[in-house]
């Protein structure tokens, strides 16, 4: 399968694991990354977050975490070629059954949000068969650091359920981007951050495209320093 380039990396990629799309370059590029000094990444796929995010800070240690063996190899590919490997880990572990005593100032996932269905088509990242939302959001809270944020990308129809399991584990939401495919369209995926601590919550707009194929001005504020698009394509 074709590569997927960036302007300071490239993304290898494999028809069994989930490809680069949209969903994950904007939480890549919109994820709180600036205080953190420790990222855990949660089903890194392609590793495309994580690097997106070690782009954005030139200090930050991450940590990738992935239950499927190709994605973790795969993961480890893209690391080990990126300008970033000194500061990429990377591992093959189930997050249910993950312990550390490390605290991570970000969590970051791109979870699966499908109920179990009869489909293989990418089983392990879109369907909520290995790690639910109440396990994701239960086990983030224990790892997080005092000041540690939950980023999360997930479609909006979802969103109510999503806030108020991390409420009721004692994460609240601080920040909400309320993402469109297209002006004047429906909400169709959100940015949800969490913290341990309950504040004043950020709710914001954003907008893929202006027009069929044509990338808004917004996203490509958004994206010019990874990638320029000269159509829809994703």
């Amino acid at each position: 399968m074709k590569s997927f380039k960036f302007k300071q990396f490239e993304v290898q990629q494999s028809k069994n694991v989930f490809r680069v799309g949209t969903d994950g370059v904007l939480l890549g590029a919109l994820a709180n990354v600036g205080d953190a000094s420790k990222v855990l990444e949660v089903g890194t796929g392609t590793g495309l977050i994580s690097l997106m995010l070690a782009q954005r800070n030139s200090s930050t240690q991450f940590l990738g975490i992935d239950i499927n063996e190709e994605a973790v190899n795969l993961t480890q590919v893209n690391f080990e070629n990126s300008p970033y490997n000194s500061r990429l880990k990377n591992i093959h572990q189930d997050f249910k059954s993950f312990e550390t005593k490390e605290k991570f100032d970000l969590i970051v996932s791109n979870p699966p949000y499908f109920e179990e269905s009869d489909s293989e088509k990418d089983k392990l990242a879109r369907q909520t068969v290995e790690l639910n939302f109440q396990q994701l959001i239960s086990k983030s809270s224990k790892l997080l650091s005092e000041n540690g944020i939950l980023s999360v990308i997930i479609p909006f129809e979802i969103g109510d359920n999503f806030v108020e399991l991390a409420r009721e584990n004692h994460l609240f939401l601080i920040r909400k981007i309320n993402i469109k495919g297209i002006e004047n369209s429906k909400i169709k995926r959100l940015v949800l951050e969490f913290s341990l601590t309950e504040k004043d919550l950020k709710e914001s707009e954003f907008t893929i495209e202006k027009s069929p194929r044509k990338y808004s001005d917004q996203y490509l504020e958004l994206t010019k320093e990874f990638h320029v698009f000269k159509e829809v394509g994703d």
